[in-house]
């Protein structure tokens, strides 16, 4: 077993030549490597071992986990997210604070991103990420984002950037739902940290305040739920947000003809279930779902898979 193997340089050639040598001879032997990179920002990973891997992607620590090591509650979760190093750091947010923006955040630009690809414009791509963080769980246009960054180039820029940072585990931008992928392709982003951590650290909140302004508290619980279906995402299965004409669903999973439709509902923001009726005329969802007020808890909903979600009818 190889940890932090993205700190070797050229791992891949070294791990091929070697695997190929076991298989000639008839070794039994089986290698694990490891690493905080996620697998394909490893250079040269997929040309040289294509064919040889299997992944196993180990994604931020789900309420479950968290529960289980620290005994937090779901508002402790919700806030201070899934870094299980952080969780020693709560009583002091301050200190905690520090940890997920510089310990965090920064190690993983530069180490997980920075040193692994070619990025132009790195103060750019930092600036993208305090921008999503800011705006998670809001749908931002390209051209908008354009205009509050500075050097900003262009828009493939920015797309490519915050493919970028979802491979690196921080910020996703969900795409339009469209029977049509162009159109996918085309539209606007959801913003969406893939840790709760993200927003709440860059956001000046403390605990309290962020629980007592009911709007930011409404936007962390949505950003939960899109991240708990992003990070547990099986193969084959995309997710989407939908928007048209002022109407409005959270999330839409989508893997072949099946669709589930997903509004999130904390009892702290504006109502946007009449998106769902709208969106089930249109495309005839296999699911829809609400989490939260008058529908499944919110706990229970971050307990199971997006497969479960979406592969139960109901």
């Amino acid at each position: 077993m190889l940890d932090e193997i993205q700190d070797v340089p050229d791992w891949s050639r070294t791990v091929k030549g070697l695997w190929d040598q076991d298989q000639a001879t008839g070794c039994p032997l089986r290698v694990v490597v490891m690493g905080s990179a996620p697998l394909q920002l490893l250079v040269g990973l997929g040309e040289r071992l294509v064919g040889r891997f299997l992944p196993f992607p180990v994604s931020h620590w789900s309420l479950a986990e968290m529960v289980g090591a620290f005994d937090c509650s779901m508002d402790q979760y919700l806030f201070f997210g899934g870094y299980p190093a952080g969780a020693e750091r709560w009583d002091d947010e301050d200190d905690w604070r520090s940890y997920i923006e510089d310990g965090i955040v920064q190690r993983n630009v530069e180490r997980d991103i920075l040193s692994l690809t070619r990025v132009d414009k790195p103060a750019l791509l930092s600036s993208l990420l305090d921008l999503g963080s800011s705006y998670s769980g809001q749908i931002l246009s390209y051209n908008k984002m354009l205009g509050q960054l500075q050097d900003a180039g262009n828009t493939t820029t920015l797309a490519r950037y915050l493919t970028l940072l979802s491979g690196a585990g921080l910020l996703a931008g969900l795409g339009n739902y469209s029977a049509k992928t162009h159109r996918r392709r085309a539209s606007s982003p959801k913003l969406n940290v893939l840790n709760t951590s993200l927003m709440t650290a860059s956001s000046g909140y403390t605990f309290d305040e962020a629980r007592a302004d009911r709007s930011f508290w409404g936007r962390i619980v949505e950003s939960a739920v899109g991240a708990h279906l992003h990070n547990t995402l099986a193969p084959g299965v995309k997710l989407y947000y939908w928007r048209r004409n002022g109407l409005e669903v959270d999330f839409v999973l989508a893997r072949g003809p099946r669709l589930t439709a997903i509004e999130v509902k904390s009892g702290l923001r504006r109502g946007a279930v009449s998106g769902m009726g709208e969106f089930t005329r249109r495309f005839n969802p296999t699911r829809t779902e609400v989490v939260g007020t008058g529908g499944v808890a919110l706990h229970e909903f971050l307990s199971e898979p997006a497969s479960y979600w979406l592969e139960k009818e109901r």
